[in-house]
Parts: C-alpha cells; sequence; structure tokens
C-alpha cells in the first residue's frame, strides 16, 4: 500500500488542481469592459449668462449692452442697435424705455426669417427696447436774425 507521505503528496496535489480550477471561475470575466457606460466630464460647461441686462427706466451710456439673446426674441427699438449675435445695445446715452407693439419685420433680415418665416403677424405683439436720448442742454446763443 500507499506510505503516509506518498497520500500526502496525492492530496496535496489534488488541492492545488482544485484550487486552481476555482480561482481560474472566480476570476475570469466574460467581457473586458461594461457596456456602454457614460463620461465622467459631461455637465460641467459655463453657464452663458444671457437675458435682459439693463432694466426699464434705467439711465445708460452708449455701447451698453441691453439684451444678450440667442434667438429673436426682444427686437430692437429707437436708438438701440442689433449685434451679429443678437445683442441689443444702446446707440446713444439716455432712458431705457421697453414697449410692447406690433413688429414691422423685414424678412430680409436672416435672424427674422429664421423666427418668422412662414408665421402670420398680424395679431402679434413684441417687445422693444428703446433708448430715449437725455435732454440737449438749454444754451443756445442767437448768432443771426434771420
Amino acid at each position: 500500500m500507499f506510505s503516509l507521505v506518498q497520500r500526502i503528496n496525492a492530496l496535496s496535489i489534488k488541492a492545488q488542481i482544485y484550487t486552481n480550477v476555482l480561482a481560474e471561475a472566480v476570476i475570469s470575466r466574460g467581457a473586458s469592459k461594461k457596456a456602454g457606460g457614460s463620461t465622467k466630464n459631461h455637465g460641467n460647461a459655463r453657464r452663458k449668462r444671457r437675458g435682459i441686462r439693463v432694466q426699464d427706466g434705467r439711465f445708460v451710456q452708449k455701447g451698453t449692452i441691453l439684451v444678450l439673446q440667442r434667438y429673436l426674441i426682444f427686437h430692437p427699438g429707437l436708438n438701440v442697435g442689433f449685434g451679429r449675435n443678437g445683442t441689443l445695445f444702446a446707440m446713444v446715452p439716455g432712458t431705457v424705455r421697453v414697449t410692447c407693439e406690433k413688429p414691422d419685420l423685414n424678412m430680409d433680415h436672416s435672424w427674422v426669417r429664421q423666427t418668422y418665416g412662414g408665421r402670420s403677424v398680424e395679431n402679434m405683439y413684441k417687445k422693444y427696447f428703446n433708448v430715449l436720448p437725455e435732454k440737449q442742454h438749454q444754451r443756445f446763443k442767437l448768432l443771426d436774425k434771420i
């Protein structure tokens, strides 16, 4: 028969085989990565801070930005310029007035075409930003009588 040393060696070999098989079964995975997943750096973009910058009744200087907009929501009125990116700005120093009026649209302008193309504007009212110039001085001198 087998001696005690031979039995221990046989048992230790069997134990090593079982542990190797179990270890392979536990460690191995079918795929190297999980499917799909998402990136970790989304959602942290800076806000654009668009909207109304100057309220009705405030005094502004020439070049002051009145509204930042992505789409044509507010329209330029008296003494107000319209920038290429939709910004409304004051063209003269004065007081800001916001009015609600029926629009007189220029369909040749790309922003107007994009916003109002194919729509009827009969019963439509839009907000207009106007800048009323400050009063002129009353210190005139009469040079010559006519």
